[in-house]
């Protein structure tokens, strides 16, 4: 069976040799783990991977592999209190509440811990009990309009707290592409001067200078043309944005290369008080937003890239996020990064023939003064003409 995993990692173009092989068998053997796929996964991974950059390509195979494995909530945890505390403070809308299956907040928070104390296994296609499937206001996977996701993918999008820690990937900067259209497209936001250190030749000079000097030859040399304008890339990252990584990343890919002054961070549906460069440090290495704000001048071009696709109340009310308690909504913060960087645009990943029924887009549009454009060729070379302005 491992060796079939081990041969599965080497096809994913990992560098796993076979003495590292051998060292997550003898650790197998000697019993350092129990039997659970999640202490199997971190074990692998400790003794596979010695990169930290190869941790994504190790959690692709990983899946690939062990496909059909399935792991089951532990519905003996208990909720956490302060996580408890601060949905139940959180203030809804009267249209919210009414959502919620004309189950108050409070109602519903107290029938889920009830229900964690009592369930004690899998439950599926219900619609009492934690489970995968059916209508319950609990788990994953179902058709109830508003609830609480527990472990597992959303199907709806419209949970309007998520209870786990999910775990987002960086885009990779890397990604060969396979069209230049991007490329092009980019290359419409272009302003060039001669600056910086590297020097090139400057042949035209160089022939003047040699004919003047009776023909011995006097070369000329000059700083290389850069492409001086500034990009601060904001991503969206997880959730919804899984189905669109590949473009993302051919879209980050393209502007590292065609952008020599590009700073970018990642969010996770909407802007809040701070962001992150690092997905793995999330939680430990956050940057405000204000600081983001107070570190970069109005001489950059700001541009989102999200599909906007949210519960409404992760914008406009405090509290919205669905993994803390924000102090203030989203919409303020978007409003606060449009006023200090004039010259801004939105890129959606999202076919434009759905944006008319996400109402979490059209607010996004609003906010950003219609500035939102597809993530196609035609879009992209728009959002470039605008911002080149």
């Amino acid at each position: 069976m491992l060796i079939d995993f081990f041969y599965t990692l080497r096809a994913a173009r990992l560098p796993v040799s076979v003495k590292e092989y051998l060292t997550l068998l003898e650790a197998l053997k000697e019993g350092v783990i129990g039997p659970s796929i999640d202490d199997f996964y971190f074990l692998a991974r400790t003794t596979l991977v010695k990169d930290e950059a190869l941790f994504d390509k190790f959690d692709r195979a990983f899946g690939a592999y062990f496909k059909g494995v399935e792991m089951l909530t532990d519905f003996g945890k208990e909720i956490p209190l302060e996580w408890l505390q601060k949905v139940l403070e959180r203030e809804l809308s009267p249209e919210e509440k009414a959502a919620i299956e004309k189950m108050g907040w409070d109602e519903l928070m107290d029938t889920l811990k009830k229900r964690l104390e009592e369930q004690k296994e899998r439950h599926e296609g219900g619609n009492k009990w934690i489970g995968t499937g059916g209508t319950s206001p609990f788990g994953h996977g179902g058709y109830n309009p508003q609830g609480v996701r527990i472990g597992g993918p959303g199907r709806n999008r419209s949970a309007v707290k998520v209870w786990e820690q999910r775990a987002y990937r960086d885009y990779d900067d890397s990604l060969e592409l396979g069209t230049r259209n991007i490329k092009v497209a980019l290359r419409r936001l272009r302003r060039f001067a001669r600056e910086g250190s590297e020097m090139e030749l400057d042949l035209d000079d160089t022939i003047h200078a040699t004919a003047a000097n009776a023909g011995l030859l006097d070369i000329k040399m000059v700083p290389e043309r850069h492409n001086k304008v500034k990009v601060l890339l904001l991503m969206d990252v997880g959730g919804t944005m899984d189905e669109h990584i590949q473009r993302v990343e051919e879209l980050f890919s393209a502007a590292k290369s065609e952008f020599k002054h590009l700073e970018f961070y990642y969010f996770h549906n909407c802007v809040y008080d701070f962001m992150w460069k690092n997905n793995r440090r999330r939680y430990s290495e956050k940057t405000p937003t204000w600081d983001v704000i107070r570190k970069y001048n109005k001489d950059w071009r700001l541009i989102f890239v999200g599909d906007a696709t949210m519960s409404p109340y992760e914008i406009l009310q405090p509290g919205g996020s669905v993994e803390y308690h924000n102090e203030e909504p989203g919409a303020e913060w978007v409003q606060r990064l449009t006023h200090a960087f004039p010259k801004y645009a939105w890129i959606n990943p999202e076919p434009q023939g759905v944006w008319g029924y996400r109402q979490s887009i059209s607010i996004m549009q609003q906010l950003v003064q219609q500035r939102m454009f597809p993530l196609t060729l035609a879009g992209l070379e728009g959002a470039m003409r605008l911002l080149s302005k």
